[in-house]
């Protein structure tokens, strides 16, 4: 009678497999959310930091381009050492025309007063700036969402491992019971054998989705940059809207449109991309520049000055270079319409990222409803068995089934609430929000 409770507990505990889902009341200090796990990858992963860097580096030469409308100021001085002096003398006057030690100051200031050519490269630079930040906050936002699909991995192997111990406590309690009913002369020793065998099997399986879980917080750890020594806790709100129906693609579609970061980095480089396509042409044009030079010396000569200054304006105009700028004019016309048909093909491919969300959604919400129904079929099963087992109606291998049964349904149940967590995720993703449903900063 003691073994058939036992039996019967372990039984109960199986209602519980939904405490697996929901967040401890005192989560302890080292457990970790979502919103924290994603903070931690877009502080401490080397992609995130990279594509702050990468915006870095637009901007760093986006103000190389600016120097095109800043004067160039260079300051240079000389010492020449000679062997002897030499002087002249003119009209009775003695004047040294070189000194043993000569020091000589130029101040030098370049300045391009217009050149047709140089204007599309800094609007390029520009606008390749900008494309960069969506770029950049793209980067972001894909890894927030690695992190999340990740985070709802290891989850979901916590929960599997939870049910694959309460499967071997379930054989555990059965092989105790059927022990107990040969012992009373009420079974044969087929049934303790096949108690022993579904131990065995739910050890091994136990032991074995240890290690996955241990692989997992391995992996997560990784992609954070964080040992991770606490527990997941669930994002009940991303499950409790995934449960619910999404807007229609005709509403998703205009705001996912103008949201989207990668679709505003490829229009930015497209407009990047058809202003250098002008270079080519532009440099037909000739090009004018001013140059002013200040220039002190100890050797006044003849003159009789040691300063002098000079301003020259200098006309440029390149007439033929070997259908060089033929060349380029071909290629950057080229490399436009290629990115203009990038950002077609991301346009198009929208909707088609959007529809299959929702659709993917759908799904799992039905196979969510389906794996619920499951488990509640398959705890009645379990509870039933478990009777009839009391009453010398069934047997050992019967009740070992019940509990594989058991076990398979809280696995499913499990990875399928993780499966709609995902496609909501998937859906977000696909209109250009974060994992939390709110609009990515820029």
């Amino acid at each position: 009678m003691n073994a058939t409770k036992l039996i019967l507990n372990s039984i109960a505990r199986a209602a519980l497999l939904g405490c697996l889902l929901a967040p401890a009341a005192l989560p302890a200090a080292d457990d970790l959310s979502l919103g924290q796990a994603v903070q931690l990858a877009l502080q401490r992963n080397e992609r995130a930091l990279a594509a702050g860097e990468q915006q870095a580096a637009a901007q760093a030469r986006l103000a190389q381009a600016r120097g095109f409308f800043f004067p160039t100021v260079t300051l240079t001085g000389d010492y020449i050492r000679r062997p002897n002096e030499v002087e002249r003398s003119i009209g009775g006057q003695s004047i040294t025309v070189q000194k043993v030690d000569a020091l000589a100051g130029y101040l030098t200031l370049d300045l391009s007063l217009f050149d047709p050519a140089a204007l599309p490269a800094f609007r390029q630079a520009l606008l390749e700036a900008r494309a960069q930040r969506f770029r950049s906050e793209e980067t972001r936002r894909q890894l927030s969402f690695e992190v999340a699909a990740a985070f709802l991995s290891t989850l979901t192997m916590d929960q599997v491992l939870e049910a694959a111990v309460h499967r071997f406590d379930y054989a555990a309690s059965t092989l105790e019971a059927a022990r107990a009913r040969f012992q009373a002369g009420l079974v044969s020793v087929n049934d303790v054998t096949r108690a022993e065998l579904e131990v065995a099997t739910a050890e091994m399986g136990r032991t074995q989705v240890q290690g996955q879980v241990e692989t997992s917080y391995l992996q997560l750890g990784y992609l954070l940059d964080w040992p991770l020594s606490g527990k997941l806790l669930p994002p009940d709100d991303l499950l409790a809207e995934a449960e619910l129906e999404p807007a229609a693609a005709e509403e998703l579609l205009p705001q996912a449109r103008e949201m989207r970061l990668d679709l505003r980095a490829l229009s930015w480089h497209a407009k990047a991309q058809k202003a250098l396509a002008l270079e080519p042409t532009l440099s037909w044009l000739p090009s004018l520049g001013l140059t002013g030079l200040y220039r002190y010396t100890n050797e006044s000569g003849l003159t009789g000055k040691s300063t002098n200054w000079s301003v020259t304006l200098e006309a440029n105009w390149p007439l033929f270079d070997g259908f060089k700028r033929l060349g380029r004019s071909r290629e950057r016309r080229a490399l436009a319409r290629l990115a203009e048909l990038d950002l077609r093909g991301a346009e198009r491919l929208l909707e088609v990222e959007i529809r299959g969300a929702r659709v993917s959604l759908a799904s799992q919400q039905a196979s969510l409803k389906k794996a619920q129904v499951a488990l509640g079929a398959a705890r009645k099963n379990a509870a039933e068995i478990a009777e009839l087992y009391r009453q010398g109606l069934s047997n050992a291998l019967q009740v070992a089934d019940a509990n594989v049964s058991l076990f398979e349904a809280e696995v499913e149940l499990a990875r399928q609430r993780s499966g709609l967590a995902v496609a909501l995720l998937n859906l977000r993703a696909a209109r250009g929000l974060d994992p939390f449903g709110k609009e990515p900063t820029t």
